[in-house]
């Protein structure tokens, strides 16, 4: 079609045009042209209620960062909207981002409010690059938060992801499974995410194999024979225990009359009552001998639901969670925003602050450092805000401000102190090698399993992770609101 770009498209055209506006006008201004600026990535309120996020996404922004370019038709693009200077677009033509990037690492358990991103640059370079963090940071945060919910409900049991088909297009399908699996899922069915980051993908039959055939047994028989080793059979096409679970094991049976091991074998209810039918499939399969023959659920399913299963004695192996966990559906923000928080001017970093009559709204400012305090039993009890470089001494009492009571005296006793941010880009240089993505979700179950208080891990009034600040930084902070 006349008009449309053929070419695959290039991520740095991914902005809003006020980003470009914006840039323009300040490389317009010669006295800001090399202006150094930093931006906070956070946000501002946890899905679901929840006690914590999961950071996901980095490895794309630091991709994104260290090959943002701008190719010929991009510029013509531009200048078609006459909105531009020539010597603006000029400089497009040979842009590379030179400035600097902080952020927690990927996996890392994560709290409103505290930057888990800063980026460092020049005014024009910072501005440009707000959307594609945003995106990225905001969709896989989203999608690892709500699958580890999903994972933490199935209470050790596993978990798949089956989402690509209700997923919002490709790009939410594969990046979305790759979230999935940060937030602890075992696999996906979704083929290309298995390709591209070495996720474990599986799958089954869908009920047009078993209409296909037009004979359940037949159809069942002909899967066991081209997949012996993973032979997990679909069997509520037409009725469950009339005539899916009696031809399943009628199959098994065979298979068992021939010698064939199966490593993996069992059925798969996608309808129903399925905790009533998972305890009457069982029975029936423990009845005839097959006692490790897997039960795999589907069906429009999410941590509430699977909660529910398993309260009322669902006898189930593996949870294939779809639509619900893939587009977050109960809560499908994540939230986060890039704001202004310093300018470095005549060599001193000045703070920013946006402050609003929506308390929550207003931002923590300057360049800071986010440490986690762990207690003697190796427990985070807060995240502390210092100022940059602030020095931290906790081999004594150490007395912080509570931003909520600032009234109150508060002190960390006998804990140690974790800085979180790190830098992934130097000069516009990745400083750090690409992790798996299994590496990435085994960080996300080590915070879990060791650092992080059960209490926060509730689904109901989980326990408040406290955001504190030191004596300095909440000072300082006070001290600009006071004089705005």
């Amino acid at each position: 079609m006349k008009g449309m770009k053929p070419e695959a498209d290039n991520p740095a055209m991914v902005m809003d045009l006020y980003e470009l506006t914006m840039a323009n006008g300040y490389f317009l201004d010669k006295s800001l042209e090399s202006t150094k600026v930093a931006f906070d990535v956070f946000f501002r309120k946890i899905p679901d209620g929840g006690g914590f996020a999961v950071f996901a996404g980095l490895e794309q922004i630091v991709d994104y960062i260290t090959n943002l370019h701008f190719e010929k038709d991009d510029i013509d693009y531009l200048r078609s909207l006459n909105q531009f200077s020539d010597e603006f677009l000029k400089y497009l033509e040979t842009f590379r981002f030179q400035g600097d990037v902080y952020a927690f690492e990927e996996g890392s358990i994560i709290y409103p409010n505290e930057p888990v991103i800063t980026v460092v640059g020049n005014i024009v370079e910072a501005q440009i690059v707000e959307t594609e963090i945003l995106a990225q940071f905001n969709h896989q945060s989203l999608i690892a938060t709500k699958a580890q919910r999903v994972v933490h409900a199935a209470e050790g049991r596993a978990v798949s992801d089956f989402g690509a088909r209700r997923a919002h297009n490709n790009d939410a399908a594969v990046f979305g499974a790759r979230a999935c699996a940060i937030g602890g899922v075992n696999g996906t069915a979704t083929v290309l995410a298995g390709q591209k980051f070495g996720i474990p993908v599986s799958g089954t039959m869908a009920h047009s194999w078993v209409m296909f055939y037009g004979d359940e047994l037949t159809s069942f028989r002909k899967f066991a024979e081209k997949y012996p080793n993973n032979c997990i059979l679909l069997v509520d096409t037409y009725d469950v225990m009339g005539s899916g679970v009696p031809n399943a094991i009628k199959v098994f049976s065979e298979m068992k009359e021939k010698g064939i091991v199966s490593r993996s074998y069992g059925i798969r209810l996608d309808s129903g009552d399925l905790a009533y039918l998972s305890k009457k499939a069982r029975k029936a399969l423990d009845d005839a001998g097959f006692t490790d023959a897997k039960i795999v659920i589907s069906n429009s399913l999410d941590e509430y639901s699977i909660t529910s299963i398993l309260k009322q004695g669902g006898p189930v192996d593996v949870f294939g969670v779809g639509e619900r966990m893939i587009t977050a559906k109960s809560e499908p923000v994540f939230g986060g925003v890039y704001k202004l928080c310093a300018v470095n001017e005549n060599g001193e970093w000045e703070p920013r602050i946006k402050i609003s009559d929506t308390v929550e709204k207003t931002t923590n400012p300057g360049l800071k450092d986010v440490y986690r305090i762990i207690d003697e039993h190796g427990r985070a009890v807060a995240d502390l805000i210092t100022k940059k470089g602030e020095a931290l001494d906790l081999s004594k009492p150490y007395h912080f401000i509570s931003p909520e009571r600032p009234w109150k005296k508060y002190k960390y006793e006998n804990c140690t102190a974790k800085l979180m941010q790190k830098p992934m880009v130097v000069n516009g240089k990745r400083t750090y090698e690409p992790e798996a993505v299994s590496d990435i979700a085994d960080r996300v179950r080590y915070q879990l399993h060791h650092e992080i208080w059960p209490e926060e891990q509730r689904f109901e009034n989980p326990h408040l992770h406290y955001l504190d600040m030191s004596p300095d930084y909440y000072e300082m902070k006070m001290h600009m609101l006071s004089h705005s």
